[in-house]
């Protein structure tokens, strides 16, 4: 059966490997899923991530997870444009996640990006996400 939600997926592993503290989640790869890693790790969220392959034409995304003082750092993941419903926002129309504590992801013109990066280049998109 195909996934729907290839990013939600990815995004409730990263929530699920959290809550039972592990140290390491595996992923299927796209080139989505990476972007957005990227975007985590740029803004701290992560430590890293690793493109394996574990077989002939078949990839896989190991995301190492990241704890402050034995607590998760993703406390919250919220996947907002979904398959069924997209959400896009003008930049203007953007508003701070958590006053400013969490960031949202978005997919913009010229690429993945953090809220802050996305209001620096002054483009909007359409939110994928967003965390805290």
């Amino acid at each position: 059966m195909a996934m729907t939600d290839p990013l939600g997926d990815m995004l409730t592993r990263i929530r699920n490997g959290q809550q039972a503290r592990k140290s390491k989640v595996s992923s299927p790869y796209s080139k989505l899923r990476l972007n957005v890693l990227e975007v985590l790790k740029r803004e701290g969220y992560i430590r890293g991530y690793v493109d394996t392959e574990v077989r002939s034409g078949i990839r896989e995304i190991e995301v190492e997870l990241k704890y402050h003082d034995g607590a998760p750092v993703i406390s919250e993941v919220k996947r907002v444009s979904k398959p069924g419903r997209r959400v896009y926002r003008k930049i203007k129309d953007l508003t701070p996640v958590y006053n400013g504590l969490g960031i949202s992801i978005l997919s913009t013109p010229r690429g993945v990006l953090s809220d802050n990066e996305a209001r620096a280049q002054n483009v909007g998109g359409e939110v994928l996400c967003q965390i805290f």
